[in-house]
């Protein structure tokens, strides 16, 4: 789809979803002594897919 024919909202959440796909910070891991090391919520573009 192209980007002209999403909505302001549909892009919004597009947004938030990208951002909280990333990874655990490095400080994370180093505090918890590598205990946490994957994060729980995250998701790939091909398996995971939004709900609206």
């Amino acid at each position: 789809m192209a980007n002209r024919r999403k909505s302001l909202a549909r892009k919004t959440r597009l947004f938030r979803a990208v951002a909280q796909n990333q990874r655990v910070p490095a400080w994370v891991m180093q505090r918890t002594s590598r205990r946490v090391v994957r994060h729980p919520k995250r998701r790939t573009w091909k398996r995971g897919h939004l709900h609206r």
